[in-house]
């Protein structure tokens, strides 16, 4: 046994190899659904022999230390991997990783993903540099260093692992979900591959003279009516649109022990117009993504935050510029830097004429990252009175934020007592954390009426992304999850998201239940508001004169997925493998989607692209 173990430490590439065979185990266990199997031997392996063989044929005397150095690397990677996928859902690449500037700011969200047994694999890191800084392992570390595998034995190593590598790759590199694709090629072969495939396989830009509404709407399958309804019944009214953090649509009418989570905005969807078929498009970016769908009707790009897109260099069509054109002021408010995701960049892209950040809330009451939501809306409404005085309408929009993951508010705020199930949990803070973001906007709703605004202004609210991915959550907290909403929580739940518009000259409908998402809202107050849309593309439909819908998703599901009238559907490895999960209880459903649903998904999401990136530069961009 002592042989067999002097052997294999003699052996820095049988050591290496070991250690993090068992890492990518540990990353398998979270991100796949069968989690570590055999095929991970013959996935995982080669990569590592082939890095491994360059350092045994390159170097000599220093070999342990790159050994540890590419043990590092390797380790990072995986710990990204699983991270990302405990809150996105998908895989990580590279692009995800040059937002880690990002990961800082949002620290305590990222330690909350974290489980006690994902740090496992930085265990052997520790030991190693224990080892390495005592002299006697030192000595004995060099000693066994020198050992030399034979080139010709080395190159053949390394050759079949290389063969094994393409062998993982090449069959699976056309399969649209990137989980499976991850599964059959191996993590760190999929990595690679994304690298070479993003800088060889450019997707071909659709002419921007092809892209009209007209070609939009027909792609999507609708036909706009010619005299839509409602058209103007808030002309010359205020617009004001209030984004909730991480709000889910499941919140709505939900009470434990007897209470309601949130009253106030029960209140608000019983007594106005409630969309409760209704979906987020946000991205990678989640908030600002919101953001930029909501006052754009543009898909967010494939790899990245808007915010940190070539679409920050362009003169993009938005809401802020058509409303300017006609007569509006435009301002937004949040408590948070403008400098966080780049939000300046995408207020200039956009056109709001100001902007409201932590500048001028200052930092009083700090909840995640900025003022609470009682100081956003409490200095918010002074200044919507102030501009309600003035002659021309405005048009304002007003982003909360202390419902933030994790979820932590002060013991002082809690407005509702848990029940002990729940207590100590994410979604139990979730809750808690939603209950007092309700509280504050029910303040905020009372001044609105006080100062006049709510008689003067279309107001529309609605949830920004997922606040509880399903892939966070322990199976004691799926089971009271399913307790509480009765049914399996999934991916319909998960991406629904409540849109719900107070219009004060309209008699609009008491519920709507046809299939939206944020990229319509555009469209819809702009119709409201009287204000034509004929020279703005816009990818949006108005949900008061629409029959039919489909959302394409461009993250946190795989590639090819969307949203129709009935379901949400799941790309496999092609079409025919994908899933469809019933919009009414997240059942797996047969023939929820079709072909040519999934084929003009994708079109869409090209045609925004390409349209966004052909548009010239602002000029302060030239």
């Amino acid at each position: 046994m002592k042989k067999s173990l002097n052997s294999i430490l003699n052996r820095p590439i049988l050591l290496f190899t070991f250690v993090l065979l068992l890492k990518s185990a540990v990353a398998w266990f979270v991100v796949f659904s069968d989690g570590p199997n055999w095929s991970m031997v013959f996935t995982e392996i080669p990569f590592f022999i082939i890095v491994f063989s360059l350092i045994e044929w390159l170097s000599s005397k220093r070999k342990i230390l790159y050994y540890m150095i590419a043990n590092l690397f390797i380790t990072v990677i995986y710990f990204a991997v699983l991270m990302y996928y405990k809150y996105y859902g998908v895989i990580a690449t590279y692009h995800a990783l040059q937002q880690a500037d990002k990961v800082t700011k949002v620290g305590e969200s990222t330690y909350s993903l974290i489980t006690p047994y994902y740090l496992f694999i930085f265990v052997d890191i520790v030991f190693f540099l224990f080892f390495m800084f005592r002299p006697k392992y030192i000595a004995k570390w060099k000693e066994r260093g020198t050992y030399r595998i034979s080139r010709p034995v080395l190159l053949t190593v390394a050759a079949v692992s290389l063969a094994l590598c393409f062998f993982n790759i090449w069959p699976n590199h056309a399969s649209m979900n990137e989980i499976k694709k991850a599964e059959s090629m191996g993590i760190l072969n999929y990595e690679v591959y994304t690298l070479f495939a993003d800088s060889t396989e450019k997707e071909e830009l659709i002419d921007s003279k092809e892209i009209t509404q007209q070609a939009v709407d027909t792609v999507k399958g609708v036909q706009p009516p010619q005299q839509p309804q409602y058209a103007g019944a808030d002309k010359g009214k205020n617009l004001i649109i209030v984004q909730m953090e991480s709000f889910q649509n499941f919140l709505i009418g939900l009470t434990i022990d007897g209470q309601e989570i949130t009253p106030n905005i029960n209140k608000l969807a019983h007594s106005n117009t409630y969309f409760n078929n209704f979906y987020t498009n946000a991205g990678q970016g989640t908030t600002s993504d919101a953001e930029f769908v909501v006052n754009s009707s543009f898909y967010v790009p494939k790899n990245e935050p808007a915010t940190s897109s070539p679409y920050m260099n362009k003169s993009v069509p938005s809401l802020p510029k058509l409303l300017s054109a006609n007569g509006y002021f435009t301002a937004t408010f949040h408590t948070n830097s403008v400098e966080f995701w780049n939000r300046k960049a995408l207020y200039q892209a956009i056109g709001f004429d100001k902007y409201y950040d932590q500048s001028f809330y200052g930092d009083d009451d700090h909840i995640a990252f900025g003022s609470s939501d009682e100081v956003l809306f409490a200095k918010t409404v002074p200044e919507l009175a102030a501009l309600d005085a003035k002659d021309q309408p405005f048009y304002a929009m007003v982003i909360s934020m202390s419902a933030h993951h994790p979820f932590r508010i002060p013991g002082e705020k809690f407005k509702m007592k848990l029940p002990e199930r729940l207590e100590g949990t994410l979604l139990g803070d979730y809750i808690q954390a939603q209950n007092y973001a309700d509280y504050a906007m029910g303040q905020f709703l009372e001044d609105l009426k006080t100062s006049g605004l709510w008689d003067d202004s279309l107001i529309v609210f609605y949830g920004d992304h997922q606040g509880v991915p399903m892939y966070t959550l322990g199976e004691d907290e799926k089971a009271l999850l399913q307790e509480m909403i009765g049914h399996e929580y999934g991916y319909t739940d998960m991406f629904n998201i409540p849109f719900i518009v107070h219009s004060p000259g309209g008699s609009l409908p008491a519920v709507v239940d046809r299939t939206g998402g944020q990229i319509d809202i555009l469209p819809t107050v702009s119709n409201l508001l009287g204000v034509p849309l004929q020279n703005q593309l816009h990818f949006g439909e108005d949900l008061l004169n629409s029959a039919s819908n489909l959302i394409p998703f461009r993250h946190f599901l795989p590639t090819g997925s969307f949203v129709n009238n009935t379901s949400i559907y799941l790309t496999g490895n092609d079409y025919a493998d994908g899933s469809n999960y019933s919009l009414s209880d997240n059942s797996v459903v047969q023939g929820g989607s079709t072909e040519a649903q999934f084929e003009a998904a994708e079109r869409l999401l090209n045609m925004s692209n390409s349209y966004l990136l052909q548009l010239p530069d602002r000029p302060d961009q030239q």
